[in-house]
């Protein structure tokens, strides 16, 4: 095949591969089709080449549009192919980072070895000092897992599955525990004992709804992760069926149950939540309502703990409140430092959604109708619309 072909072919077969939220999507022949623009940590994004190395796969993950059996085209790359492509990409400015994923051709270890011979000479024959998120295929060896962590910026297992016997519902040759779990753990020790690698961290990704896991499946092993693993980060792709794949007949997920888990991670990664904490704002089957910010289902479910004191309250309780944020937490414990607060106009400035916050807190002269909570808004009410509408089609 020739390079453009290729690029076609398995540029469109990552897209399934989520390496942070995409604020631009270029689509049909566009010249920028193979641009993801991932969004950073403290703000602004950067523009990453996002591609499999190859889309041959011999695992049957049933979710996956590279899954062995389907009558799909087929491309790979060889290393110094795709390393050269990078860098007429990056030398015209059209990237600043790579992406880099792969099926599992042969097996794991195999092409481990050719996707870090791709980063290899990026980084030694071209001398790229830039951002690289390169894959872990689940089953590689701890050479190559060693080796892509002396290289990369990022590396990420992807887990799919919240649990063994979801994992086992989408593919019959994957082992989380040593095929996932233990690759985690083997990054999780190299960085231990050496802090200069990978400094972005290491990451995973979860199918949303792919195996029909609840929430609750996914946030308690989100959670683990995060304290057992040490993972920067969790991201979650809602289920999308693809043709000729065993889950063809089955469902799109919504992409609100995909929103609400971020907002939950959200709430586990920097705010400070106790997964027992997140777990209040669960429905009976163990899913997050779609309807309401999972904050706001918490806060409704500890009345005992509201109206707080605005002047008084400390740091973590301001973060308990609906429309008090991390930043927005620390403006108003450097203000009170000064002088007291006293009115809704002073926490707009410091950046709280007072029509959020207004049933949850509390300040001296607070007027009677600000207190009033029957006009409570709904959150996230274009959200929620679609929601309500999607819950009556499913029933």
């Amino acid at each position: 095949m020739e390079v453009e072909d290729k690029l076609e072919t398995l540029v469109a077969a990552a897209q399934f591969d989520v390496c942070g939220y995409s604020g631009m999507r270029h689509a049909g022949s566009s010249p920028l089709r193979f641009i993801h623009r991932a969004a950073l940590p403290g703000g602004g994004s950067v523009c990453l080449f996002k591609v499999l190395l190859t889309n041959v796969c011999t695992n049957d993950c049933a979710y996956c549009a590279n899954q062995t059996g389907r009558d799909s085209p087929r491309a790979s790359f060889k290393p110094e192919e795709l390393a050269k492509l990078f860098m007429q990409l990056y030398t015209k400015r059209l990237v600043r980072g790579l992406f880099l994923s792969s099926g599992i051709a042969g097996n794991a270890s195999q092409t481990m070895e050719s996707m870090i011979k791709t980063v290899e000479i990026l980084r030694r024959h071209y001398e790229f000092k830039g951002y690289i998120h390169l894959k872990i295929l689940p089953g590689a060896s701890f050479d190559c897992v060693e080796e892509g962590c002396k290289l990369a910026s990022r590396v990420s297992v992807n887990m799919e599955a919240p649990t063994a016997q979801h994992l086992a519902k989408l593919s019959s040759k994957k082992d989380l525990y040593q095929g996932i779990l233990e690759p985690m753990r083997w990054v999780k020790q190299l960085i231990a004992a050496n802090e200069q690698l990978v400094p972005s961290g290491q990451t995973t990704q979860f199918v949303v709804g792919a195996a029909g896991e609840a929430d609750r499946d996914i946030l308690r092993t989100t959670g683990a992760l995060y304290h057992e693993m040490g993972l920067r980060r969790v991201y979650f792709s809602a289920f999308r069926p693809i043709r000729g794949s065993r889950l063809e007949g089955l469902r799109p997920t919504f992409p609100l149950r995909e929103h609400r888990l971020y907002q939950a991670d959200w709430l586990l990664r920097v705010y400070g939540f106790s997964p027992q904490e997140v777990e209040l704002a669960l429905g009976e089957q163990g899913n997050l309502p779609l309807t309401k910010d999972p904050k706001f289902a918490i806060a409704q479910k500890q009345p005992w703990l509201f109206p707080i004191d605005i002047n008084r309250a400390s740091y973590d309780e301001l973060l308990r409140v609906p429309g008090i944020g991390p930043v927005s937490a620390g403006r108003i414990i450097e203000a009170r430092s000064e002088h007291s607060i006293f009115s809704l106009e002073q926490l707009k400035k410091m950046g709280v959604l007072t029509k959020r916050a207004v049933p949850f807190i509390w300040f001296q002269g607070m007027l009677p109708w600000e207190k009033q909570t029957s006009f409570l808004p709904q959150l996230d009410d274009d959200l929620a619309q679609q929601a309500r509408f999607y819950n009556s089609d499913t029933n």
